[in-house]
């Protein structure tokens, strides 16, 4: 049972942009990336974002409940709060548990694999 977890970070102009690219650059996206249990850690920018202060999502993936709560118990955790005040960052959260029946046959019609 995977869970995806959505986070939308905003702040002032730039400052969301900002935060991933140091998250990124000091290496602890693929320190994150390469703790048990991840199953994903991706930044992706909104493609019609007009507004001044830019969106950024996170989509974070873990294979269950546990990798969750031992990636919050862990160093890197202090590191991205650190950066969240650092940015004045604000964010909104969405949770999904993966379906452990997979994709129903009346949807793969419309997937083109």
């Amino acid at each position: 049972m995977a869970i995806t977890v959505n986070l939308r970070y905003k702040g002032k102009g730039n400052a969301a942009l900002d935060f991933a690219k140091e998250m990124t650059e000091e290496g602890t996206v693929e320190k994150i990336r390469a703790e048990k249990g991840n199953l994903r850690y991706e930044y992706y920018q909104p493609l019609f974002d007009e507004s001044p202060d830019k969106t950024l999502l996170l989509i974070d993936q873990w294979k269950n409940q546990e990798a969750i709560d031992l990636h919050h118990a862990s160093p890197m955790m202090a590191e991205i709060t650190r950066l969240r005040k650092k940015y004045d960052l604000h964010m909104t959260v969405e949770r999904y548990i993966s379906d452990e029946d997979g994709i129903p046959e009346s949807d793969k019609r419309f997937i083109k694999n």
